[in-house]
């Protein structure tokens, strides 16, 4: 591995060595990002992706947590499930020749919730369907000769809602806790490393971290700094079928202010996430993946999702 290469997959395991950070999850950690992974880097790409998960799981610490254990009403929120079903669409242009890339994310979130406040004995449910944070990044790929070394920089913008209420049960027409709402309200940096290289002519491999630093709070809410690192490795000896396996990993520190939910937030989750992307014409293709948590680590009580899955189409133009 070229030394550039191994300076940077350094830095970035490095960057997750503070226990302090940690991660709520209403998200997929999955990377389809081709062209970090080493796809063709020139042209107009458009990719869709569908991911669907049920948080159901209660856990406090790296443990799960019995709920017909608690009584109610109890002085804490016992959380039921989040049904997750997010779309989201990637658009990326890289101009011909050029070192630099820039792309473009829009998320659509369809999210179902159910949880029991505290001082509650009964259900309130919520329903969301919304655009979501869209995503800005530019990417330079000129750090080394082989073009397998490069940096994103970009920002979340604030387009997405953040003041819908729940619609039934005791809490009906009060807010949705600020980490559930499809936008932060805030805008946030995003910072970025990738490379990729091969290991021998049948596998290579890939490695990819993106750091999100939010730059602001909004009507007192403030998301904790994200860290998202990506390892993975494919086989590529068969002609139009490639498997993959990803590790996934998800940091972040606990949300702030005073409409932050600061004893249940933040969270370190590891996932393993096998794949297969199917080359159905030069241009077209599809894929598949299943996550699975290897790690789970939640401040107070959070609830997680047993396995995800995601289904996408990738074109390139």
């Amino acid at each position: 591995m070229p030394l550039m290469q191994r300076t940077l997959l350094a830095a970035a395991l490095g960057a997750l060595a503070p226990s302090a950070l940690a991660c709520s999850s209403c998200g997929c950690t999955l990377s389809s990002d081709w062209l970090v992974q080493g796809g063709q880097y020139s042209g107009f790409h458009a990719d869709l992706r569908f991911d669907y998960f049920n948080q159901d799981d209660l856990r406090t610490g790296t443990h799960r947590v019995d709920r017909g254990s608690l009584e109610l009403p109890n002085e804490r929120e016992i959380q039921q499930e989040t049904i997750n079903r997010n779309y989201n669409l990637f658009l990326d242009y890289s101009p011909q020749a050029s070192d630099w890339g820039f792309s473009a994310q829009l998320p659509y979130f369809d999210r179902y919730h159910t949880s029991i406040l505290e001082g509650d004995a009964g259900v309130s449910t919520s329903h969301t369907k919304s655009i979501g944070d869209v995503r800005l990044n530019a990417r330079y790929r000129g750090l080394s000769d082989d073009k397998s070394v490069g940096v994103q920089v970009g920002l979340k913008l604030s387009t997405g809602s953040f003041r819908n209420n729940f619609i039934a049960g005791p809490e009906r027409g009060q807010p949705l806790d600020r980490g559930l709402q499809p936008g932060t309200g805030t805008t946030d940096l995003l910072i970025g490393a990738y490379t990729f290289g091969a290991v021998s002519r049948d596998w290579d491999w890939f490695g990819e971290a993106i750091l999100q630093q939010p730059l602001n709070s909004r009507e007192e809410f403030r998301p904790g700094t994200g860290l998202n690192l990506t390892l993975g490795a494919r086989y590529m000896s068969f002609e139009n079928v490639r498997p993959q396996l990803q590790v996934n990993v998800r940091t972040e520190r606990r949300e702030s202010g005073a409409n932050a939910d600061v004893e249940n937030s933040g969270a370190t989750l590891v996932y393993l996430s096998p794949g297969i992307t199917w080359k159905v014409t030069p241009r077209f293709s599809a894929y598949a993946f299943l996550q699975a948590p290897l790690y789970q680590r939640v401040n107070g009580l959070q609830l997680e999702a047993t396995q995800l899955a995601s289904v996408g189409l990738h074109y390139r133009f």
